[in-house]
């Protein structure tokens, strides 16, 4: 169980969180299990958000979300593992986008 307080704006706000693991009685080592459960989460949002716009899409209707959700997800897990450029997943957006030697090749990563 993880309790966190939060002040902020004056006011107080508790939440209780419940996880399942296997490690034993180590309080340092499941805070850090947890911390970096989040930084992994807060990472990938920013990534979707910045290089593939995923919060400025206008896409609402019927499964379309969450299908465009799952392959932007998709993309960003290729063009991460695509190491001969080295610039940023924006940029190998982009390059994908004008190449299509390059393009190829990150989709030869799937």
């Amino acid at each position: 169980m993880v309790e966190s307080i939060r002040l902020s704006d004056g006011k107080t706000t508790v939440e209780t969180r419940y996880f399942i693991s296997s490690l034993i009685k180590n309080a340092e080592e499941f805070s850090n299990a947890v911390r970096s459960h989040w930084g992994i989460e807060n990472s990938l949002h920013w990534v979707l958000d910045v290089a593939l716009k995923e919060d400025d899409c206008r896409i609402r209707k019927d499964n379309a979300p969450q299908n465009f959700a799952v392959l932007r997800q998709i993309a960003v897990n290729l063009l991460g593992k695509e190491k001969r450029v080295k610039r940023g997943i924006k940029n190998r957006q982009f390059l994908a986008a004008m190449n299509n030697n390059y393009l190829l090749s990150v989709l030869a990563l799937a």
